[in-house]
């Protein structure tokens, strides 16, 4: 599969993933009582939802962002850091309700993936 067909949400799942590396990940897995399989799902799950909140922002100029991985020229700037850190608590809700895992070891691990899909963005939008 060519870069240009892949999905941007699973690009930017897989980016989040390398970025957190085996040792967080196993990290997240001891928080949520499970093995590294079930970490890197709460990953992409958690990812996915950040995606989610970020598509319901408008910028400064009221134009609608069409995505995360779309925004990343912006993370630079500090946008993309503001609006994934206002939407952690929300969106630690939202991943908790749809795992079913407790509400705030989920809130711990959103504030871990945050800085590490900033992270990812960031690279994104240098190699722009």
């Amino acid at each position: 599969m060519s870069e240009v067909d892949e999905n941007p949400l699973t690009a930017l799942q897989d980016d989040v993933l390398d970025e957190l590396g085996d040792a967080r990940i196993g990290d997240i897995a001891a928080l949520l009582g499970t093995d590294e399989a079930g970490a890197r799902e709460m990953v992409c799950t958690t990812v996915s939802a950040l995606s989610d909140e970020a598509e319901t922002v408008a910028t400064p100029h009221d134009a609608p962002l069409t995505g995360v991985a779309t925004v990343g020229g912006f993370a630079t700037g500090g946008l993309m850091a503001g609006v994934l850190a206002e939407e952690a608590t929300p969106v630690a809700r939202s991943v908790a309700e749809r795992t079913g895992l407790p509400p705030g070891a989920v809130s711990q691990v959103v504030e871990m993936v945050i800085p590490a899909e900033l992270t990812v963005l960031t690279k994104r939008a240098a190699r722009k």
